[in-house]
């Protein structure tokens, strides 16, 4: 999995809807935009239709409104308080997703979010890989390869989905906001330096602001999007699910190094474990 790909998935990831969503069928994003037709409701059981955009300049949805010189408008900035209040007030999610790369690949899985700070991805088999973040670091780890990666939780886009509260207007460079008969759009961009230039665009339900998917940009200007459905946020999380360091320790323990190699070590020859 691309470095520039993981900290898309990570950035995605996050976001709550109702108590418990009814069983939906699997809502897959489609492999180009496609503009909502104009006056045709959707059915209060059919699942959300994501767009999956394609390049950096389709991080914006197709009727996005960006942002104008003079601010944002009335209409705008309450669309955007009402994002702001559904994910402050968000604080655990479990949920299944799918996952659209940039190659078009799709994979699929189930999150989990505590707030402040913790997530996990588990992505079905045959995929090797989890994605771990403890409220610091995110984790992505092979469980075929026995290999992680460490990044920093400030660094990727999940930190704007995985705070306690969040005022977009004022924590964030939001720099497009829209809303058609079906979503509500939202659009975040972050420069960092040495890194480039992301954006992370996240869409909810126009009816019921319920979350329906996101797309993290990164500097290369490749998409990575993630729908998510059945949505819960009563379940009572297990710490355990969000210990990113945990297999780290275990292999340390064991004398493995990051690649999860033994250690050759002839002053430990009969240690298996610590």
């Amino acid at each position: 999995m691309r470095k520039a790909g993981v900290a898309a998935l990570v950035a995605a990831l996050m976001v709550g809807v109702t108590p418990i969503a009814v069983a939906q069928s699997v809502p897959v994003p489609t492999p180009a935009p496609k503009k909502p037709t104009q006056g045709a409701p959707q059915s209060p059981n059919q699942p959300p239709r994501p767009l999956a955009p394609v390049g950096p300049a389709a991080t914006t949805s197709p009727a996005a409104a960006p942002r104008p010189a003079g601010g944002f408008d009335a209409t705008q900035r309450a669309l955007v308080d009402r994002v702001s209040g559904y994910l402050s007030g968000l604080q655990t999610l479990v949920g299944d997703f799918v996952q659209v790369g940039p190659d078009g690949q799709r994979t699929e899985g189930q999150f989990f979010i505590q707030k402040p700070g913790k997530v996990r991805f588990e992505y079905n088999p045959p995929s090797p890989v989890d994605v771990v973040a403890d409220g610091h670091s995110v984790v992505v780890r092979d469980r075929k390869l026995d290999t992680q990666q460490l990044f920093s939780l400030s660094q990727t886009p999940l930190r704007f989905l995985l705070s306690d509260r969040i005022d977009l207007l004022r924590d964030t460079n939001l720099i497009s906001v829209s809303a058609d008969d079906t979503f509500v759009t939202v659009v975040i961009e972050e420069t960092q330096t040495l890194i480039g230039t992301s954006r992370l665009m996240l869409m909810v339900g126009a009816k019921d602001f319920q979350l329906r998917q996101w797309t993290v940009t990164d500097p290369q200007g490749f998409d990575t999007t993630v729908a998510v459905y059945n949505l819960d946020t009563t379940k009572k999380l297990d710490p355990n699910l969000f210990d990113a360091p945990g297999l780290w320790r275990e292999n340390a323990m064991c004398g493995k190094l990051h690649s999860g190699m033994l250690v050759e070590d002839s002053r430990s020859a009969d240690r298996q474990c610590l």
